[in-house]
């Protein structure tokens, strides 16, 4: 078969991703703080752009009752005009794409560090709001301020229950964070070293009379000469008693929630950006005017039609960026009511995909947006990610069941037994059945009964047995 070169015309759709596309949808995703330092770098390279620091606009607010906000646009848009953005990288004045870590290079902070943990650590929801609660309770030296009852009034959860995840955080780095005390503080750091044995725990429990220097009472307490004594009085020397320092070279900001929850008079949810978080920005339109005017060069006045079109795109994007954050906010809140009224146990089965289709929006816009969000609710201030959970079947199409309202009333079965009535692993699949309707597999209820720190049924009836 011979080999012959010819032309042809194929027609084809694709997606090109623009600059300006990609700088779209980066400014979905970016945090408060990141914004306001990307909008400051498009000032300095903009002559157009200006702040707006006289509007008293108020916070835009809508209630989980309201009709839908109008449909945001995909952050993929169908329409784009890639002059303004391509056209400035042309010019020199973005030659290089935007680097916020060149703008804001420092350390994480000591909240930023520990959340990044509870992330990796908590795969449970709940566990993960008690725990940012929790990490917002810090002092400076990493130690929790809060009392515990009334964190686990606020969430809507038992005392028991803020230990045990308290117990999980007291377990992350730097160590000893999280004690509610000195003595804890030392406790923990000396655990973790696998040298909290009787004696050292007897002088740590005794601090008042190390500062003191008590040597004779000490080593009475402690059971020990006093050459063990200068030992471990060396060892606590090595300690670290404010192990939250090691972050405090850079000032630790508090969380600004992006958006603000609150009930109205009417027993609906006002839901409101935090204007303090919104940029304001103008173009100064006369500034413009006068000065494509005057322009002589050629040059110079197409060099200010790309800035022009390039401010304009910037406040329609940081307008669509807020309607979006808005909408996401709005349908989490519809969605976890439950955990607004009665707290983390009420917590409701929900997916990214179930808030897009809310909003009419594409899943990674979701993922986006709830990514470095957070929102300030009358049970504390979450990340947006925090409100979405896994979720537990319901019999015969019935509405599905969040893993800790599961957990929760497995909890509450175990807790209602007597010596005389013990639930198997078998018998509470059936009472979760019969009772709320749920659908689960033997070996997931064993699996949250051992999570919740719960014995197997043999056991349970052995303890009430000897308890009687």
């Amino acid at each position: 078969m011979a080999l012959r070169q010819k032309l042809e015309i194929r027609q084809g759709q694709s997606l090109v991703m623009t600059p300006q596309l990609q700088q779209a949808i980066k400014l979905l995703q970016m945090s408060n703080l990141e914004v306001d330092a990307f909008v400051e770098s498009e000032i300095e390279r903009n002559p157009l752009l200006e702040r707006d620091e006289g509007s008293d606009d108020p916070p835009v607010e809508k209630k989980v009752e309201a009709p839908p906000l109008e449909k945001p646009e995909p952050a993929s848009g169908e329409r784009s005009d890639d002059s303004g953005w391509s056209s400035l990288r042309s010019a020199g004045q973005a030659s290089e794409e935007y680097n916020f870590e060149s703008l804001l290079t420092r350390e994480p902070t000591l909240a930023e560090h520990l959340t990044n943990q509870l992330n990796l650590a908590a795969a449970d929801p709940a566990d993960r709001l008690i725990g940012a609660h929790l990490i917002g309770l810090l002092d400076e030296a990493g130690y929790l301020t809060g009392d515990l009852e009334q964190a686990a009034r606020m969430l809507g959860t038992s005392v028991a229950r803020v230990e045990t995840v308290l117990g999980v955080l007291q377990g992350f780095d730097p160590t000893g964070v999280f004690a509610r005390c000195l003595s804890e503080c030392l406790s923990l750091q000396l655990a973790e070293r696998d040298r909290l044995d009787p004696a050292m725990a007897a002088l740590v429990a005794n601090l008042e009379l190390v500062a003191r220097r008590d040597w004779p009472r000490l080593r009475q307490i402690c059971g020990i000469d006093m050459d063990d004594l200068k030992a471990m009085m060396a060892e606590l020397r090595q300690l670290d008693p404010k192990p939250g320092h090691a972050f405090g070279s850079v000032v630790a900001q508090p969380v600004v929630p992006d958006v603000l929850v609150r009930l109205a008079r009417d027993g609906t949810w006002a839901i409101e950006l935090n204007s303090d978080t919104l940029p304001r920005v103008l173009v100064n339109n006369r500034y413009y005017s006068t000065v494509v005017r005057n322009a002589k060069r050629e040059d110079d006045r197409v060099f200010l039609s790309e800035c022009y079109a390039s401010a304009n795109w910037l406040i329609k994007s940081l307008d669509q960026r807020a309607r979006t954050i808005l909408s996401v906010a709005r349908e989490i809140v519809r969605q976890q009511d439950g955990f607004l009224v009665h707290g983390v146990q009420a917590l409701r089965p929900l997916n990214l995909r179930t808030v897009a289709d809310a909003i009419g929006v594409h899943e990674s816009t979701v993922s986006r947006v709830t990514a470095n969000k957070f929102m300030a609710t009358p049970r504390g201030t979450f990340e947006l990610r925090y409100f979405f959970t896994a979720s537990i079947a319901a019999v015969e199409g019935g509405e599905a069941h969040s893993a800790e309202a599961v957990r929760q009333l497995i909890k509450e079965l175990i807790g209602a037994e007597t010596a005389q009535s013990v639930l198997s692993d078998d018998m509470i699949v059936d009472r979760l059945r019969a009772d709320a309707g749920i659908e689960i597999a033997r070996r997931t209820v064993a699996k949250y009964r051992e999570s919740l720190g719960l014995a197997s049924s043999v056991g349970r009836r052995r303890d009430k047995r000897v308890g009687h």
